[in-house]
């Protein structure tokens, strides 16, 4: 049993269910676990598209045998026409489990304070937890969690939910950030709560030096084309590229949450290339939410 209802960001979870879910998802991933879930519905509440989220959720749920329902901004009337909180009551009577993929992170924390069932956070704002279930999984794949990661880029929320899920499972994680762009105080502030804040450092060349894994993701996240010109300018010098991997070792792995931007925050050369491990990591999205889901309905 997890010691959480919802997961609305990764430290939700403990250290032992963040284990938990990852020994789930690589068992379920291995075909060594034959957990399902039968008869269960999953509603899923889409604000923004996506191609990972929804994929593998919907395919997930197959997976398990349970069932999952699309229920986009055109389909209901979170927020509009019906307030949150009786959204999240009705759909508690007809689903098993709500996961949504919101802008504002204190819809879904609405959206979990009236719920009779589960929640999910898909992506908000503030957090991504459901890719830091992902990216851990597949750096456990890859090396175990006794490795160094550098973040470049960008703090946002991906960012902020991954230093959380570091800190969790010990992972050394370093970070470089343009001036106006780094991760909440706050997040740093819980990540040293949970007994690894990351190092920040200045430079990009600075953070991936002796690094086992690059991260990286977009300049310019969805709903912030506005300030495409000013983002794009602010972050020259932070692209994941040859020049900038020529710092790390020649081992160093590159990943990435996608969608990316090519030619923007990294080069097409180095995703395309053997360093790149995103596939995997995409991949892990379903596997891990998977694990979780199996935990959090089927009470381990």
């Amino acid at each position: 049993m997890l010691s959480t209802t919802h997961l609305l960001d990764i430290d939700d979870l403990s250290e032992a269910d963040v284990h938990t879910v990852l020994d789930r998802a690589a068992a379920l991933k291995a075909g060594e676990d034959e957990a399902r879930l039968p008869q269960k519905t999953l509603g899923m509440i889409f604000e923004k598209p996506s191609t990972r989220t929804r994929t593998s959720f919907e395919t997930g749920m197959t997976r398990l045998g349970g069932h999952a329902v699309y229920l986009g901004p055109d389909d209901i009337h979170l927020g509009h026409g019906e307030p949150i909180k009786d959204t999240s009551r009705a759909l508690s009577r007809y689903v098993d489990a709500v996961m949504a993929r919101l802008f504002d992170h204190g819809d879904v924390e609405e959206l979990a304070a009236y719920a009779d069932v589960p929640v999910i956070n898909g992506l908000t704002d503030a957090a991504h937890p459901c890719q830091t279930l992902a990216d851990l999984l597949t750096i456990r794949e890859q090396f175990g969690f006794d490795t160094r990661v550098a973040w470049v880029g960008d703090g946002n929320n991906v960012g902020q939910s991954f230093a959380l899920g570091c800190a969790l499972v010990g992972i050394d994680l370093t970070v470089a950030t343009p001036e106006g762009y780094g991760m909440d105080e706050s997040v740093l502030a819980r990540a040293a709560d949970l007994g690894a804040a990351p190092d920040v450092v200045d430079t990009p060349e600075a953070a991936v030096a002796d690094v086992d894994v690059v991260y990286t993701d977009v300049f310019v996240s969805m709903g912030e084309e506005g300030e495409r010109e000013e983002k794009l300018g602010a972050f020259d010098g932070y692209q994941v590229n040859a020049d900038l991997l020529a710092h790390a070792g020649e081992e160093t792995k590159v990943m990435h949450c996608l969608p990316a931007h090519r030619g923007e925050e990294i080069t097409d050369e180095v995703l395309e290339s053997d360093r790149a491990i995103v596939w995997d990591q995409a991949e892990n999205r379903m596997h891990a939410q998977n694990g979780l889901l199996v935990e959090l309905l089927a009470g381990g």
